[in-house]
């Protein structure tokens, strides 16, 4: 009876879960959350770095009588470090779990931030940048992946968003920290900004161990019963559970029948094979998958928001501000307005959907980078003339900046780049899009004061604001929505033409989509 049931199921396309009981969709929700939560506490690392430097740099620079263009290094070779750790995040990922990767992020951090609490000049410093930069590489990427493929399609947006809010809730812990030791002696005070960055990284490392694995990637390991009953505490009914596992089987090679707690695992891809169809021999699908993370990945930093994070107390002090303790006052409510706005985006984006929320959220960044600009460029031209109308709009100006920001492409980045990959390129995919966000961020950040001085920091922001507006265009004509789609089905989503995918959005039931002729997904 129980063989004629599965025979009935395979044909159907759907695989039966043997008798698991059903889950309470209260506390699935609250599982899911959990695990969402702490698996994307890892982003905290990256936050309180970006924060913390904003105004430990002012110290250090007055410390170690270091010059304008060593600081831009120092605050954006960490950039470029992450690219050591993203790049090899996909590959340790697929060998160790997304699991014990975040607990290895964690760790590596843990060593950096000691590192730099420690240093006695600027090449020691250097060393601890370079340490934490691989750490926080292997968290940016692992902590969209493992949130992704834990989630049910009806709350992953909302999931997904959470790496953001944690990079959001780190870099206010970084302004506080600025704040709060802003009064100690000069040689101990920046020290201690970022050496205490140690702290949360130990938190993490431990808590991620009360976390399951990731059911796509213990399927690929051949653990079907492991899988099982992880979807089975993170999907709303047992019915989406028996749709996840059949959905992750097929797209790993293992017959829908098989209802064994352990095969043998599916061949996977070698990492050398992954990289070929990654960007020597891509299907129509792969290429639009892979140039709509590069490019969403690109315009995220590209539209200056690292600038602003990272150098808002020089920003202020351009427009008018002076004193040491206004400057990080006004940079705490930076921090303020980017956690609460992202907090708000986390429950509209599986609600109103990434597309609308996306071209919102740049469009209003255009117009405030372009009235910033505008503010800064009145002052710039009137250096012994007191504009406060000039000063209001500037400080105005950033906070609504970081608010659009916060609210559509800042978190949608994280949830779109993590989604759209087809689980065989899922680790190496998104490692590519955080390789492209950390090296533009890197050029950004260590340009900007060399920027400011050649074309004005008012020219600045209007080179960002031209580089959102050409992101709003590349946006609007070739990102798809994705709300509601299975994992599984992004493959199909981007092999369609725009008109296909406007009518397979129609025929769209429930969240879920049919796949040629084999049944639900």
């Amino acid at each position: 009876m129980t063989h004629q049931k599965l025979d009935n199921n395979a044909v159907n396309g759907t695989v039966q879960l043997p008798d698991i009981p059903a889950p309470d969709k209260a506390k699935t929700k609250t599982f899911a959350l959990g695990c969402a939560m702490l698996a994307s506490m890892t982003s905290i690392l990256l936050g309180y770095d970006i924060g913390v430097m904003s105004g430990a740099s002012i110290y250090i620079q007055d410390d170690l009588k270091i010059t304008d263009t060593q600081v831009e290094i120092l605050v954006g070779i960490l950039n470029l470090y992450c690219l050591i750790g993203s790049a090899a995040a996909g590959r340790t990922s697929d060998l160790i779990g997304r699991r014990y990767t975040i607990v290895l992020a964690a760790a590596i951090f843990f060593v950096g931030a000691v590192l730099m609490g420690t240093s006695v000049n600027y090449a020691h410093l250097m060393v601890g940048r370079f340490v934490a930069g691989i750490g926080v590489g292997y968290a940016l990427m692992i902590a969209p992946v493992y949130t992704a493929e834990v989630s049910p399609a009806s709350s992953r947006g909302f999931l997904t968003s959470f790496p953001e809010v944690f990079i959001n809730f780190g870099i206010l812990l970084g302004y506080v920290s600025n704040f709060a030791f802003r009064k100690l002696s000069l040689r101990l005070g920046w020290r201690l900004m970022l050496g205490i960055g140690a702290v949360p990284s130990v938190f993490m490392g431990l808590v991620v161990l009360v976390m399951p694995e990731s059911p796509r990637w213990l399927v690929l390991q051949g653990r079907l019963g492991d899988a099982r009953r992880v979807l089975v505490k993170t999907s709303e009914s047992k019915e989406e559970a028996q749709l996840r596992l059949a959905s992750i089987q097929e797209a790993a090679g293992i017959p829908l029948d098989c209802t064994d707690e352990v095969v043998k695992p599916p061949k996977i891809e070698k990492g050398h094979e992954v990289w070929k169809e990654l960007f020597l021999h891509p299907t129509p699908a792969v290429r639009r998958v892979l140039i709509a993370a590069v490019g969403i990945h690109f315009f995220q930093q590209a539209s200056g928001i690292d600038a602003v994070v990272l150098y808002s107390p020089r920003i202020f002090k351009k427009a008018g501000i002076v004193s040491y303790t206004a400057l990080l006052g006004a940079t705490m409510a930076v921090g303020f307005v980017k956690t609460i706005t992202i907090l708000i985006a986390t429950f509209l984006l599986d609600r109103i959907g990434r597309r609308p929320l996306l071209l919102s959220s740049v469009g209003g960044m255009i117009l405030s980078l372009t009235l910033l600009a505008f503010g800064l460029t009145m002052i710039d031209q009137h250096p012994h003339t007191k504009l406060s109308w000039a000063l209001a709009l500037s400080i105005a100006m950033v906070l609504f900046y970081v608010a659009f920001f916060s609210i559509g492409l800042g978190p949608i980045t994280w949830v779109y780049s993590s989604e759209i990959f087809p689980l065989r390129l899922r680790a190496q995919g998104t490692s590519v899009g955080v390789a492209v966000n950390r090296v533009v961020s890197g050029i950004i950040s260590m340009t900007f004061i060399s920027m400011s001085k050649a074309i004005t920091i008012g020219g600045g922001f209007f080179l960002f604001a031209g580089v959102a507006t050409v992101a709003w265009v590349f946006f609007f004509t070739f990102l798809p929505e994705t709300q509601g789609r299975n994992l599984e089905d992004m493959d199909a989503l981007f092999g369609k033409s725009r008109r296909k995918k406007s009518q397979s959005k129609d025929e769209t039931s429930n969240g879920q989509v049919q796949l040629g002729n084999t049944g639900p997904v």
